[in-house]
């Protein structure tokens, strides 16, 4: 199926052909530039996983809404020295006996962000708070460098 037959030549319709060539031939060899499940659920997550960030003098404040999630659900992680990695998971409710889903609209399975921090942010100075299913991570900024002085050197004279 060629998407740009229908007019559609876009970088996500692309990725989409791409993605079902490669389930087709799935039976007769793997391709090694599909994305992973790992990959396709975590990109999920992220699409589905609303965010705002403000900046203010001394800090970063990033506000992740994960609703249904209770504090020790949710992770907060720096990666490689200036990644911020926020993840939980929702679970499905246990059905109780008797009772069964007429409708489910409500998401469940993982969310996560990622956010590459500012270079003078500080990663020891974390805190985060879960209140009503928003998450309110901060992160404090590291003081500006000080101005380098002039270094002065005497002349002699020779």
């Amino acid at each position: 199926m060629d998407f740009r037959l229908m007019g559609f030549d876009a970088p996500l319709f692309h990725t989409l052909h791409h993605l079902v060539d490669a389930n087709d031939d799935s039976d007769n060899n793997k391709s090694m530039s599909a994305p992973t499940r790992t990959y396709v659920r975590d990109a999920k997550a992220m699409a589905a996983t609303p965010a705002d960030i403000k900046e203010y003098p001394n800090s970063y404040v990033f506000i992740v809404d994960m609703p249904g999630l209770k504090s020790g659900d949710i992770k907060v992680q720096v990666e490689e020295d200036n990644v911020l990695l926020i993840s939980g998971e929702r679970k499905r409710e246990e059905e109780k006996e008797g009772a069964k889903y007429v409708r489910m609209e409500r998401r469940i399975g993982k969310l996560m962000r990622k956010f590459v921090l500012p270079e003078n942010a500080n990663t020891d100075s974390i805190s985060a708070v879960c209140q009503d299913g928003v998450l309110t991570v901060t992160v404090k900024k590291l003081p500006p460098p000080e101005p380098k002085k002039p270094k002065t050197i005497e002349v002699k004279i020779a």
